[in-house]
């Protein structure tokens, strides 16, 4: 007889991605936490946040909110491209990993014990997040406050699919 204790069930593992049309990107928007990423001239960062909305759509436009000073301002300034990951609400290594006042990890890179993939413009996402969006800057807002907005334009989009939900 098998104990559960001594065998545990597997991990579920993420189905395969399909693309989405910018127009399908923004119905797939939910309310949830969210990371942040750029890169720019080998450099990669992110940041969490829960303010992620839709702002447009004729162009569709997304609204993120992030707190100022982060490493990543710089790497969206230059690339002028941002990537979005929608990752489970219990993910507690990005939670750690990516919280705005998380240290530095030790290779200067906080991506590096994440499976990674790129989107087409150069954005990293993480390969496990339910929903991956690649975005150009559209706007940049330096509120007189704690948070920037940054908007952007939908250029890509990625969902798992769940075999589970045949979705």
């Amino acid at each position: 007889m098998l104990d559960a204790s001594t065998n545990p069930a597997p991990t579920p593992q993420p189905g395969p991605a399909s693309q989405l049309a910018p127009a399908d990107v923004l119905a797939r928007l939910v309310p949830g936490r969210y990371l942040l990423t750029a890169s720019f001239a080998g450099h990669r960062a992110g940041i969490l946040t829960t303010s992620v909305s839709v702002c447009g759509t004729e162009p569709p436009l997304i609204c993120v909110a992030v707190v100022k000073g982060h490493d990543i301002d710089p790497l969206i300034r230059d690339a002028r491209h941002f990537g979005l990951c929608l990752i489970s609400a219990d993910d507690r290594l990005c939670a750690r990993r990516f919280a705005v006042d998380a240290p530095p990890s030790a290779s200067g890179d906080p991506f590096e014990c994440f499976a990674v993939d790129s989107m087409p413009a150069g954005a990293p996402v993480l390969r496990k997040a339910a929903l991956a969006i690649e975005c150009e800057v559209f706007r940049h807002i330096d509120l007189e406050t704690d948070h920037e907005l940054f908007i952007g334009l939908v250029l890509s989009g990625r969902a798992v699919v769940d075999p589970a939900a045949g979705k």
